[in-house]
This record gives C-alpha cells, structure tokens and sequence, in this order.
C-alpha cells in the first residue's frame, strides 16, 4: 500500500521512541539513554538500551534492534502496516488507507467483524430456550447476570449448523467462518459448526477485538474444553483470556489461573487481576506478555498432580523475564473458584497474601521427595536443597534461604552456606570451561549480528558502516562522498542502506531510523541500529569521513588486484593445460 512518504515521517516525528517504549517497558534514565528489561528474551538484567538522541533501541542481549515502527512490529507481532496503523491511532493521527495490501487488511477486519458478530449470537442464545441447561450450569457456578455480561458468556447449541445459518444471514461466506475456527469442513464437503451444546467464553485481545473463543461442553462430550485454532486473527500462544481487563488492576500483581471459571470467578470476587492461557500450557510468550504489564505473578493453579506440574513449568519461564514469582496454595479446596465459594473473598485476600515465592515453593516440592525423618534422606535433602539455593544471585537471599534449611533439618547454617558455595564454584568452573571452548573457537571474519548477513571484508564493511553512521548524524556530509556509489560498497548490504540514505537526503527528507524502517527489511534495519549505536563525533565529521572513504578506496583497490591476479592464474593455468 503506498503510504504517503511525508506521513509516515510526521508519524515517526510525532511517536518519540521513549514514550512508546514506555507503554511496554520500565525504563529507568541513565546517562542520557534509557535502560530496561528487554521484552523479547527472558533475563534478569536490563540490556534493553534506548538511545533519544537517535530514536532507536538495542538490546546488547539478543541483539535486537531498530527504530519506533520495527519496535511495535516486534513486540505486538503486526505486520508494517498494521505497525503504521496502531502508531497513528496512538498519535491521533488518520490513516491514509491505500489499496495495495488492501485485500489483506480487509480480511483480518472480515474476521474480526464475524467473531463479533458471532460472539453476539451466543451471547444471545444463552437466554432463549436452546441455551437453558447452558444458563443453568453458569448460575449453578455462582455467576451474576453483571459478570455474564461483562465477560460475554454466550451458548452454542446443540445443532450442527445454527451458527453457520445465522452468520450467513448476515452476508458471511462459509469460507470466512472456516477461516476464522468457527466451521469445519466435513468428510463429503459439508461445513458444520465447530461449536455444539458448549457454553462458550469470547476470547478478547488487548485492543479490544474478539479474536476466538473457548467452549465449554455440558454433559460427556469430549474434549471438554474446546478452542478456536490459531487463526489470521488468533494465536493462543501469544494471548491471555482477560488481560485486556488485568492490564488496568491497580492490585500490583496478576494471578495466573488454570482455566476461564476460575478467572472470571476471581474477577466476581472482586479481584480484578486474574488470567488464564487458551487451552495450552503456558509459553515463554505469555511470560513476555505478562512482564509488560506487572511486575509480580501469582501462579494460582489447581492443587492437583497436574496443576503442581504446570507451575513447575512456568516458574522458571516467568522469572527469566525478571517477573517476581509467587504461588498460592489452595488449601481446603481443588482450585481457586471452588475455595471462593466456601469461604469467601476475603479468605482468599488472605491466601492470596501468604502465597510463597518461588524459592520457598520449590524447597517445599524438593522436600516432599524425601522422609525427613531418615538421616540418610535428610543428608541428601539438604545436599540437593543447597544446590538449588546456589543458583540464587542475592548472596542475602542465599543467607535466608540457608538459616531456613538449617531450621529445616538441623543442619549448621555455616556448613550448609559452604555447601551452597561449594556448588556455586563448581558452577562457575564449568562456565568458565565452556567459555574457554569458545574463546578456543576460530573466528576468521568479524560479522554483523544481523540474520543472514555477512561480511567479506570486514575492515572495508567497518568504514563503510562509518560512512553511513555519519550521513545519519548529519545528511549535509553528502557532499563529502560525492562520487561514491552503492556498488562500491564491498557490503551489498551495506551498499543498499547508503542507496536509502543517499536518496532521502536528496529529496530533503529526514533520516531517523524509524522513517527508514519500509524501505529496509528487518535484518538490515537491526543492522543499521546496531551501527548508530556506536560513537561517532562529528566536531571533525569531514576529515572522518575523509577517512572512511580513503579505507574503502583502498580495499577496493585490493579487491580488484586480487581479482586481477586471480585471473591472470586463471588464465595461466588453462594455457598450461592446453600446453600437455
């Protein structure tokens, strides 16, 4: 679609990096840059860096990088135009919608429109006579008619094509509810309805939309919960049901529920924090998710074999995101919204505020393997708690934790924090050894982090990636390169960013990173960020210039002698063959 070129650079100009970053990550100031906890991989430790003074980001971590449109693109996983497109409602500004791409945007609005509607339908069927036993079962689980609305509770009966009949009415085409997880096509072409006699949970994203939905089945039906498929609309490994609604808690923390009663319980409750994933076990991307909206989660599962399994699994994914973690235990009861029902919203409060962080929940999972009152057993025990209490960073965590296990088993505190320090060395020995392998490794050429990218010529690349890091600081240098062309760069990739550059300067437009980011692909623009993140003064930006050009004129030099040599070789060896 050809967006007007002067738009999307007022665009950029109105979206400062900083604000917009904000909205995702705590950023804190530092040295006239900004620092936070990268939103794309899990750890502890910010490295997530954002640059003002030149509208980008990089992450000194995974490596990635760009500018305020890549960034959206990025974290909310939308193609460019949808990036453009959330930006300017953002900025309050109109999007010019174009034709290009056109058929593309049309259909994910297609969808959309007919999950609404067909949210509408359930809604609506949960309180005529097919949807009886479906509103019996939610009253039966103490649901208000208020929450029923609020979370848009619906029924889909129990008829093989209700649904497709009324969206077709509608103008809807089978195809569409095919696409949209809504039908499945039979055996001899037929297309039925996907969800029968199940009482159905819209599943809504942050924005707002209805993206798919959960169904659950009344009576023995199988499975008994059933979800939409990942559609162009819908992935459930990239949303959480109801965290459009947790995102605004002023509660300070989220909790992470197994399923949607639990959930929507909790929210009747009054605690309006709870989510839960889409029929999947929880994935790094929900972690990432969550650490962009709080800073602490609760990991409320049910208290059976299964559920104690799950949050083994998600503890460690949601601390690499640097998430503080808690879990609460739900004595008395096999899960949150069944304690609620017995005992009340403010018993809950109170489990909720004695929920254990995720050290003392995994000593009391360890401690369960063994029998406390064998010496044997208790020796392993504290051996095995001690080295994972070693893996812990805060030496006055590793202290606490430590005069606990001593409690614990009667072992000294002293001996159990030469133990702890014991199997830290023997940690650190073992990264030290692979870290000596690697430093052992060759590495014949100097390469840009970028996917796909490599340099032949690194110290021709390093000039010409001065070359560009200067046109950016100050388009005015131009002139100073006058002659130089793209296919002199010994970098194609290279060559092609100077091509952008060159051409925006002349027609007089602005070079911030963000404005370049639809007309370099992705690896070229983290490539690029990657190269403005480096110094560069420009009191004596002539005379550095002056300096890269005579380095690429001189390996340039070099390669065109080498390719001389190289065919007069050629041509020497083939006389000689000729010559036998």
């Amino acid at each position: 679609m050809a967006i007007p070129s002067a738009f999307i650079d007022e665009l950029v100009a109105r979206s400062d990096i900083v604000d917009v970053v904000s909205d995702y990550v705590n950023l804190a100031p530092k040295g006239g840059s900004y620092w936070g906890l990268c939103p794309f991989h899990g750890e502890k430790t910010a490295s997530f860096h954002v640059l003002p003074d030149r509208q980008l980001y990089h992450c000194f971590g995974c490596g990635k990088g760009g500018g305020v449109v890549s960034f959206v693109m990025e974290l909310e996983n939308l193609p460019y135009l949808d990036a453009l497109r959330l930006l300017a409602k953002r900025a309050g500004m109109e999007f010019p919608e174009g034709d290009l791409d056109e058929s593309g945007r049309r259909r994910r609005a297609r969808l959309l429109q007919l999950n609404k509607e067909a949210a509408r339908y359930f809604h609506s069927q949960l309180y005529g006579p097919a949807g009886r036993e479906g509103l019996e079962y939610l009253r039966g689980r103490g649901l208000s008619k208020g929450i029923m609305t609020r979370f848009g509770l619906g029924f889909a009966p129990e008829s093989w094509d209700s649904l497709t009949k009324a969206m077709t009415d509608k103008g809807f085409a089978k195809g569409d509810l095919l696409d949209a997880g809504l039908a499945v096509s039979g055996k001899k072409g037929g297309v039925y309805d996907r969800f029968r006699n199940r009482v159905m949970f819209p599943i809504i994203d942050l924005r707002g939309d209805v993206i798919g939905f959960g169904g659950r089945v009344l009576g023995d039906g199988t499975p008994k919960y059933l979800n939409s498929p990942d559609t162009p609309v819908f992935n459930k490994s990239r949303n959480l049901f109801a965290l459009n609604l947790a995102k605004t808690t002023k509660l300070g923390r989220i909790v992470l529920t197994e399923g949607y009663m639990d959930t929507i319980s909790l929210y009747q409750a009054g605690f309006d924090c709870a989510v839960a994933s889409l029929g999947t076990a929880l994935t790094a991307d929900h972690a990432k998710l969550l650490s962009r909206f709080t800073k602490e989660v609760v990991i409320c599962y049910d208290a059976d074999a299964a559920g104690v399994q799950a949050a083994n699994r998600a503890i460690p994914m949601l601390e690499k995101t640097g998430l503080k973690v808690r879990v609460l235990r739900v004595n008395g009861a096999k899960d949150p919204d069944e304690f609620i029902r017995k005992y009340g919203p403010d018993a809950f409060a109170r489990l909720l505020d004695q929920s254990e962080n995720y050290v003392e929940y995994n000593l009391g999972q360890l401690q369960s393997k063994y029998d406390l009152t064998d010496p044997v057993q208790k020796t392993e025990f504290a051996r095995a708690a001690a080295e994972m209490l070693a893996g812990l960073d805060s030496p006055v965590e590793r202290e606490v934790y430590a005069g606990q296990l001593s409690e614990l088993t009667g072992v000294g505190k002293n001996a159990l924090l030469q133990e702890i320090q014991r199997s830290r060395n023997q940690r650190m020995r073992s990264a030290k050894r692979k870290q000596a392998r690697r430093d052992m490794t060759p590495v014949t050429q100097v390469q840009p982090k970028a996917r796909q990218m490599r340099y032949e010529n690194p110290r021709s690349a390093r000039a010409e990636e001065g070359i560009l890091r200067l046109l950016i600081l100050d388009g005015s240098l131009l002139r100073e390169t006058e002659g130089l062309e793209p296919d002199q760069f010994s970098s194609p990739y290279l060559g092609k960013i100077y091509e952008v550059l060159r051409r925006r300067i002349r027609d007089g437009r602005a070079l911030q990173l963000g404005m370049l980011e639809g007309e370099l692909d992705r690896d070229e623009i983290e490539l690029l960020a990657d190269i403005l993140r480096q110094p560069e003064a420009l009191e004596n930006g002539k005379s550095a210039m002056a300096d890269y050009r005579a380095i690429l004129d001189t390996e340039q030099m070099k390669r065109g002698a080498d390719d001389e040599a190289a065919l007069l070789a050629a041509r020497e060896k083939y006389r000689q063959k000729k010559s036998i």
